[in-house]
């Protein structure tokens, strides 16, 4: 990690070089995309997504049927939803260099953590602090 001369508080900030950044933003931006293309897909297997569906008395079981996939595609989009943000709000941290630096305690996220999950913009205490709450 290189440290920059600018001070932010008296402490030095800190970046990643980078070569190390380039691969992780190519790997951030190609996992973006295709969460993006299965969120269209998503949008286009929800049966409550076709027009047809207004004018369909379709019976119960069938309703039910459109209930359930309905419910499992919003579910699937909702885990896809948070994980874009996590994911465009890591490329923005690397954009403005702050990749890898706690956006709550601004102490540097550990890189185990960093390799399991590219796209964490908060460290594990900050995090497990968060979920506790």
């Amino acid at each position: 990690m290189d440290k920059k001369s600018q001070k932010k508080d008296d402490k030095p900030i800190i970046s990643f070089p980078a070569n190390v950044i380039d691969p992780i933003k190519n790997f951030l931006t190609g996992e973006k995309d295709k969460l993006e293309q299965k969120q269209k897909q998503l949008d286009k297997d929800d049966p409550f997504a076709h027009p047809d569906r207004v004018n369909d008395n379709a019976a119960t079981d069938d309703e039910a049927a459109e209930q359930i996939g309905h419910a499992h595609n919003s579910a699937l989009k909702n885990q896809l939803d948070r994980r874009l943000v996590q994911i465009r709000k890591a490329l923005t941290r690397i954009k403005i260099g702050q990749y890898g630096i706690c956006e709550k305690c601004g102490r540097m996220i550990d890189t185990d953590r960093l390799m399991l999950m590219p796209e964490a913009t908060k460290c594990a205490s900050c995090t497990k602090k968060e979920e506790e709450e």
